[in-house]
């Protein structure tokens, strides 16, 4: 991977000390994250993204804890972190690292026996933009993360031409790769995401002027 794409993940607070460059596969298994992640806002029709909360409820958070903010505002933003940047499955809108490989068209593994039926249906199954990027009607996956969101799934492919920089791809588990969508470079996928001075810096923009 881009070394670009490996410094973001550890200012986000992932562990790369063991990555050694050998196979995507392999870097991508080796990276580690002791919290979520948490997208940037984005404009959208019902709000501007910087009047939008970086992360849902935080809001609720900032007007509970109004007295410990007077009192003492780092102990405030210890709080806040220590709340929102951990392995929390409490709905904040997060989205979480799994890295787990994806390989319905594998002979011997569990995929395949699970997912090959439909995955070899071209009414169950729709590859198109994978294969538009990889020209591999028969990828092995790996999903690297999920949300809570649509797409809840966003999967790479082994067989991507640029491995230092390789293609998203989301589908949802209700409409689980029947339908998929390109979601950008991995690069741009990890630069979307905020690290907590980020966070802290719109919160304290928010509550301190």
């Amino acid at each position: 991977m881009k070394k670009e794409i490996l410094e973001q993940i550890k200012k986000l607070g992932g562990n790369i000390d063991n990555v050694k460059g050998n196979s995507l596969q392999e870097d991508l298994q080796s990276i580690t994250f002791n919290t979520v992640l948490y997208q940037r806002p984005e404009d959208a029709p019902w709000a501007s993204a910087e009047n939008q909360e970086p992360i849902y409820g935080i809001g609720d958070f900032v007007d509970e804890n109004e007295a410990l903010f007077k009192a003492d505002k780092e102990a405030f933003y210890d709080k806040l972190i220590q709340k929102y940047f951990r392995l929390t499955t409490e709905g904040f809108g997060q989205m979480f690292w799994e890295v787990t490989p994806f390989t319905p068209f594998k002979e011997g593994t569990e995929d395949y026996k699970e997912w090959n039926s439909d995955f070899t249906d071209e009414e169950e199954t729709d590859l198109s933009e994978i294969i538009k990027v990889t020209n591999d009607p028969t990828p092995d996956l790996i999903l690297l993360v999920t949300s809570y969101g649509f797409p809840d799934n966003f999967y790479i492919a082994l067989s991507d031409p640029n491995p230092e920089n390789p293609t998203l791809f989301g589908t949802d588990h209700e409409v689980f790769f029947r339908e998929v969508t390109n979601e950008g470079n991995l690069e741009d996928f990890m630069n979307s995401f905020m690290t907590k001075e980020e966070v802290l810096e719109i919160v304290k923009k928010g509550i301190e002027r």
